[in-house]
């Protein structure tokens, strides 16, 4: 297979507004006849995304479709592509070297469904928030369509969806444990992870005529081995000796990388304890340095995955950042994108989290160690950003994965190489943690004074453990980069549930609100609120620790005004939890609300200052064994339901019994004409209906009436 050719400069070239002739780079092609205008015959990779096609670099497909061409190889993006038919996989024809797939930054489920299983009303990742332009199951679907389009082109699935679905798993909206993505998709191999190097190399190792089974040793890669490969590995596990960590062929392997085996497919299907101890050894090999090679069998069929990617070096970071991106979307689209909209004037410092938050999938699918740009690269996309003639004047974030992690690292690499913590700052702040915020105060300080740019907010989520820390980086947001409330997620206050959230103490957060609202005061901005976000239905919290919530929430003030239900994503330790009732780590039992109606009480007591939540509210008390909270000055409710909480009731009810089966009644009291309401008069008919008089007719034969 010979290597992609450079693309030829033509006058067919796209014609882009000056600014970004100035800035940015044509778009990838869509269509053959965009193709055919860059110059190009054919491309090398055909790039399926189930988002739209925004060239901005939160989005994947344009980070990584980028990479690719400033690596030299030509690709077409296929965006949201009609799914019931193959043809939009032939646009540009048989691609070179492969199809990479993806079904966008989200899993398609979690993109479609809420928490209840209920359709969601929009998709922030479609042109006009429009729902049902992309599957279920998004990979599978489009790694299907791929096959069928071209056989025998190599197919390279990745994204949230795949990375999160790599190895068995159990599936919320089915309520089972699936197979591994890598066996139902039938991709070629399953990228994991954030991918810009992986694809890079994936194209340059195809380009040079090598084949999908030769980048079985590349890192963060998840792979099927063939029959006799599974056997072969199957029998030689069986001979290995139980404290050999000799690695097996045929696994290729990261050099020194041990190799663990997994419980198979089966056994975490038929046992919750297997699942659970699954899940423990997936997630204490998440470090990139010490990781090993997993291996899990699926009936005799082995699935492989390779360790994580190394992280990305300062100067790597700043090379996929600095592409020359348009920041817009696809110029076909007549309607904006929503998730466009929101970070369209937002600005990427870094990425990753040591936090490991477990019901968060940041940390499996980014990682836990910070790569941050440099201040340089920053600046000349902050500077960028404001020559743009459609920019106002505001920048909406300066952040990441969590606003204040910018350079933070351990600062003992030999420490860090062999460190098998899956949090930094969980159950304490690890010693060895930097934790300066100089660098992330003077960015923001700089990124403030370039001209053109009037206000710097910061909206990504703020690690308060780490802020309260620095008192200096707590006055820098409360007095410049607070837009009069601050969003902050302490997400209980039960210690129970936190500590199985590996979230700090709620005084934690105390702590950190009584030193923003000084903060604010002392820089006369007194009305600045903390907005705090908490999680109903996670794994651990009863109705008794929603109740020691909603009463922490009475006590300080604070009034959510959304409520999030915890969804239990693929992958994460809280899933397992949740599907399981086990903690992985300590193997100890644990509670979990899995009923709608237990789910539905939790959601209120959050709320219960609301009136259309105090019937709800009251059960849940009831229930409980707390009727002591209802009525008094110390209770949750009132004795006796408001007016507004009667009215909500019969509007739910109404609105439960709306349609043919259910009938208003008319007042006649009020005047109103007797009978259903809206119903038409009746027509005077006879006893008989359909009969033209009200008059018996007379019988045939006798004239009278009939016997």
């Amino acid at each position: 297979m010979s290597a992609p050719s450079s693309p030829r400069p033509t006058g067919g070239r796209l014609s882009l507004p000056l600014w970004r002739e100035r800035y940015a780079a044509p778009l990838a092609p869509t269509t053959r006849a965009e193709m055919l205008a860059r110059g190009w015959d054919a491309v090398d990779v055909v790039f399926v995304s189930g988002d739209a096609y925004v060239d901005h670099p939160s989005f994947a497909a344009a980070i990584l479709h980028r990479s690719l061409e400033a690596a030299g190889f030509r690709v077409g993006v296929v965006s949201q592509p009609p799914w019931q038919t193959c043809e939009p996989w032939r646009e540009f024809g048989r691609p070179r070297l492969f199809f990479a797939v993806s079904a966008g930054n989200m899993d398609s489920l979690i993109n479609h469904y809420t928490a209840n299983k209920k359709v969601r009303n929009d998709d922030a990742y479609s042109p006009g928030g429009r729902i049902g332009l992309r599957p279920d199951r998004a990979t599978l679907v489009y790694c299907q369509r791929a096959r069928e389009a071209f056989p025998g082109v190599p197919v390279i699935a990745g994204g949230v969806e795949a990375s999160l679905r790599r190895l068995a798993h159990y599936d919320y909206w089915s309520d089972t444990v699936k197979r591994s993505i890598v066996l139902d998709s039938k991709a070629d191999l399953v990228c994991y992870g954030m991918g810009e190097k992986t694809i890079v190399e994936v194209a340059r190792r195809l380009a040079a005529g090598g084949t999908v089974k030769e980048l079985r040793d590349l890192r963060g890669v998840t792979y099927a081995l063939g029959a006799k490969e599974s056997e072969a590995l199957a029998s030689r596990e069986r001979e290995r000796p139980e404290a050999s960590h000799l690695v097996p062929p045929p696994v290729a392997h990261a050099p020194g990388s041990p190799v663990e085996f997994l419980p198979s497919y089966e056994a975490v299907r038929a046992d919750k304890l297997a699942f659970a101890e699954a899940t423990r050894v997936i997630h204490t090999n998440t470090n990139p340095f010490n990781a090993a090679t997993l291996v899990q069998f699926h009936d005799r069929q082995a699935v492989v995955q390779t360790p994580p990617a190394l992280p990305l070096s300062q100067e790597e970071m700043d090379a996929a950042y600095d592409l020359p991106f348009t920041r817009r979307p696809h110029p076909s689209y007549t309607e904006p994108v929503p998730a466009h909209e929101m970070i369209k004037d937002s600005v990427t410092i870094m990425r990753g989290c040591f936090g490991g938050c477990t019901f968060c999938s940041i940390t499996a699918h980014q990682g836990r160690i910070i790569q941050s740009r440099s201040q340089e690269s920053i600046m000349k996309e902050v500077e960028k950003l404001a020559a743009d003639p459609e920019f106002k004047g505001h920048v909406s974030d300066v952040g990441g994965a969590t606003a204040n992690m910018y350079r933070m690292r351990c600062t003992r690499p030999d420490v860090e190489a062999k460190c098998k913590r899956l949090s930094c700052v969980h159950p304490g702040i690890c010693k060895l943690l930097g934790t300066d915020h100089g660098p992330t105060v003077e960015l923001l300080r700089k990124v403030r004074e370039v001209p053109g740019i009037k206000k710097v907010s910061v909206s990504s989520g703020i690690r308060m453990d780490l802020a309260q820390l620095s008192p200096e980086y707590v006055r820098e947001l409360a007095e410049h980069h607070t837009g009069g409330r601050l969003k902050v997620a302490p997400e209980h206050a039960s210690p129970t549930v936190l500590e199985l959230m590996k979230k700090p103490s709620i005084d934690n957060f105390d702590v950190f609100a009584e030193q923003f609202v000084a903060a604010s005061a002392a820089a006369g901005k007194p009305k600045q609120q903390i907005v705090p976000y908490f999680i109903a239905g996670h794994p651990g919290s009863d109705l008794g620790e929603m109740i020691e919530l909603a009463l922490y929430l009475k006590r300080t003030g604070y009034r959510p005004d959304q409520v999030q239900d915890f969804i239990p994503a693929p992958f994460d330790i809280a899933t397992a939890l949740y599907y399981t009732g086990i903690d992985p780590f300590t193997k100890k039992e644990v509670h979990v609300s899995r009923g709608l109606k237990d789910r539905k009480m939790q959601r209120a007591l959050m709320q219960f200052f609301k009136p259309e939540n105090y019937f709800t509210v009251r059960e849940a008390l009831i229930e409980a064994g707390r009727a002591d909270l209802i009525g008094g000055c110390d209770g949750l409710i009132p004795a006796h339901p408001p007016k507004e909480a009667i009215e909500a009731k019969r509007r739910q009810a109404n609105e439960a019994f709306k349609g043919d089966h259910y009938h208003t009644v008319a007042n006649p009291a009020k005047g109103e004409p007797p009978g259903e309401r809206g119903a038409e008069p009746p027509k005077p008919t006879g006893y008989r209906p359909g009969r033209k008089t009200q008059q018996r007719r007379p019988g045939k034969k006798s004239g009278g009436p009939k016997a």
